[in-house]
């Protein structure tokens, strides 16, 4: 098994699986099953599945759609979407989910990360953290459920997400999301630096030396949406995954 690990990263919107660029304009890429059974023959070690829809909206996670992803998964899936409290999560649990990830729910209530660390463990907990450059270019807390830059200092909060006892942090960068520039590798170094627990970092991965870089920078793991489900400059739709000697090759110098 590789030492960092290389996650695709699939969104879920009104009508299936869709790509956003810097958290806008979803474009859709096809159903999750579809997706899921490629990702399954490509031998993927790890999947996330975020619905993007449900704490917008204030609706409850679709279980139906998670309960249809995960019987088709052969690979650890974590989700997130829409989870506020114990009993959501433990039912995301018993439909055969490996991990939540939790964004608006603990921005709501951060306690809600310790009880779900208390009885599950707090490896089932991945905390989400958007950062967004406010028009100073300056890092800020962004959420995405209610689309707006918020005041606590991002790097306070990650230290608060290990302490309430999230075994992981996925940090996503807005202006970088869907646009295949490369990772915005400051704001990896930072958090990687704060975090003595892993960090999967994601948005703007548009190669396979960003994943290195990314991991150079200091993430454990990198998420991949953009680059795994488009293809060419017209952006046409292509799900792809490197092969287990591509990134044994990638990341052996890191």
């Amino acid at each position: 098994m590789l030492k960092h690990r290389v996650i695709p990263s699939l969104l879920v919107g009104h009508s299936g699986l869709v790509k956003t660029t810097r958290f806008k304009n979803p474009v859709y890429v096809g159903d999750p099953i579809n997706a899921i059974r490629i990702f399954n023959d490509k031998e993927v070690d790890e999947l996330i599945l975020l619905d993007i829809v449900a704490s917008k909206v204030n609706r409850q996670p679709n279980y139906r759609i998670i309960e249809d992803v995960a019987g088709e998964c052969f690979m650890p899936l974590a989700y997130g979407g829409g989870i506020r409290n114990l009993d959501q999560a433990s039912r995301i649990f018993a439909l055969g989910v490996e991990k939540v990830c939790l964004q608006t729910g603990w921005l709501e209530d951060p306690s809600l990360i310790t009880r779900i660390a208390e009885r599950f463990g707090s490896q089932s907990v991945i905390a989400s953290i958007d950062v967004k450059k406010d028009w100073l270019n300056r890092p800020k807390l962004y959420s995405a459920g209610r689309s707006k830059i918020l005041q606590i200092p991002w790097l306070d909060m990650l230290q608060r997400l290990v302490d309430a006892g999230a075994g992981e942090v996925l940090l996503n960068s807005v202006d970088k999301d869907g646009t295949l520039s490369g990772p915005d590798l400051e704001i990896i170094k930072q958090a990687s630096q704060a975090l003595p627990i892993p960090l999967i970092a994601c948005g703007g991965v548009g190669s396979l030396p960003d994943i290195r870089a990314a991991v150079n920078a200091g993430a454990n793991a990198v998420a991949v949406g953009a680059f795994f489900v488009f293809y060419g400059p017209h952006r046409a739709v292509l799900i792809t995954y490197p092969n287990y000697h591509d990134l044994e090759s990638l990341l052996e110098t890191t």
